[in-house]
Order: structure tokens, then sequence, then C-alpha cells
């Protein structure tokens, strides 16, 4: 299939970018097009015009700190996933990333992309979500930063307005004695999660449990984050954490999966994924 008629916008830095977004407020940026180029192909959007921010070299970028990981938004998914550095700061990040699609997509889709996407089955999503991360946007009238809890407001639906463009976002550092995981069940690696859970555990300094946090994507109509540490307790009851959570949700019914099935998936989900960052969130504290 063809994509509908789009005038093609090149622009080579962000403030070039930002003039066509603001001249063409019904227009879409291209980064990886791992999600435009099908929708285009497909019928299901057209417009008029495609801002192309390949060019734009600024926006290529991976910066690993004391505070976490900014990931420009033209960072693609692979070279964030093998980043030992980004790793080494939140290794969530790159722990998600592998169950992203399959490899030929990961080395041209885009991290900034799939959260500006806002598609809830996503894995990005669920992680920028449940670390509290932002998102950081910029228009022809300045640039603001918009929490992960305000950036997504809908399927497919992010907070950006007309006009702006999504150049960045901040994944926060792992805190001292803090595991994390990242399970997801899909019918075939590389396809839409059936369910999926990003789960934070943090240990006190007596080594108990502290803080838990768990992010789900394929749930709901955005990505749900649930405190868990009260259901979990200070030993860590990773069992009664998962059936809060089965008590708790809501998931859609659909032909890959009945809503029953979901809500199941996702308790044994949970369950998995907190056992594995509190044991890793112990070795941490103990190294």
């Amino acid at each position: 299939m063809k994509p509908p008629p789009f005038r093609h916008h090149a622009p080579r830095t962000v403030d070039e970018a930002l003039g066509m977004l603001a001249a063409a407020p019904g227009g879409k940026v291209l980064a990886g097009g791992q999600s435009l180029i099908p929708l285009l192909n497909m019928r299901l959007a057209a417009p008029p015009d495609l801002v192309d921010i390949n060019g734009v070299a600024e926006l290529d970028t991976v910066h690993v700190g004391d505070e976490g990981v900014r990931v420009g938004a033209l960072a693609r998914h692979a070279r964030v996933e093998r980043s030992v550095e980004a790793a080494a700061v939140q290794p969530l990040l790159g722990r998600a990333l592998r169950h992203v699609a399959h490899p030929v997509i990961r080395n041209r889709g885009t991290v900034v992309g799939s959260l500006a996407h806002a598609d809830p089955a996503a894995e990005m999503p669920a992680v920028l979500a449940v670390l509290g991360g932002t998102v950081e946007v910029a228009s022809v009238h300045g640039r603001r930063t918009i929490p992960a809890a305000e950036f997504f407001v809908g399927p497919l639906e992010s907070a950006l307005q007309p006009g702006e463009l999504a150049v960045a976002a901040s994944f926060p550092a792992a805190p001292p004695r803090t595991g994390a995981a990242f399970a997801e069940t899909a019918r075939r690696h590389g396809d839409y999660a059936l369910s999926g859970v990003a789960a934070v555990v943090t240990l006190d300094e007596d080594l108990r449990v502290g803080g838990v946090r768990a992010g789900y994507l394929g749930i709901a109509p955005v990505p749900l984050v649930l405190d868990l540490t009260e259901a979990a307790g200070p030993r860590g009851d990773w069992p009664a954490a998962a059936a809060f959570v089965r008590d708790r949700i809501d998931p859609d019914a659909d032909i890959h999966a009945s809503a029953r099935y979901r809500r199941h998936l996702t308790g044994v989900l949970t369950e998995r994924a907190l056992a594995g960052a509190a044991a890793e969130a112990l070795r941490r504290a103990r190294d």
C-alpha cells in the first residue's frame, strides 16, 4: 500500500524543525518511522506534512550521569539497549528494550518516538512511568518538561500539543539498594505483550522492603503504575502483592486473550518480576 500525498520537510537543526512544525500544525514528526510509516501506508493517518528530523544531529544523543539517562529524540532503541553506561545507572531501561519488537526494528526505531506514540501496549511508556521519568518538549514558544504521569493521556494520545517536538526523555538513576526487573508475555517474541510489568524494589538500611512500584503495559488505556509497598510488606510477600494487583486491574478482552486470562497472567508476571527485583536489590546492597 502507498501513503497519501504529503509534503516532506528535512530540517538540519532543532530550531528549523520547530519553525516547520509551527508552520504546519497538522504535520507529523518522522524519526524512526516504525509506527508512523505503517499508519501512513494503511491510510490510518494522513498528515499533510512530515517533518523528518533524521538530519538533526543534535538530537542523536544518549547522556548518562549521576542523575540518570537522558535520551535524545534520535537515539535508536539498539543504541540505548547496548549502552553499558546506561545499564549501570538504570538497568531497567536496557532490560525492557530487549523486549521491543525485533532487532531490525530496534536498529531504526527510537526511544522517544515510542514514548510520543503512546501505545499502552509498548514497553517504554511503562518504564518511564514506573521510574517517574520526564519528557522534554520544545516549540517556537519555548520548552517544557512533562512528568510521565501527565504525558500519557489516552491510547495513542500524549500531552504533546500541535507544533511541539519531543526532544528528549529522562530516566532517573536507580537509588541505592534498589533492584529492577522486567517481565512480559507475548504470543510470539516481538509481538505486543498480552501483559507486561516493570518492577522496582528498594530495601531500607536493615535490608527490609522499603518501597515497591510496578508499571504495567497492555492492561489499561495508559501505562498503569501501582505502589505495592503496603501489599508486599517489609518482608516482601510477593504472592500477596500479586493478589493485590489482580484485584485492582480491569483489563480488556480482545482476540488475543480474555480479561480473565490477562488478570491471571498479570499476577503471575508481577510475582516473578518483584522477586527478581528484590533479589537484585539485595545483591546491590551487599556489594
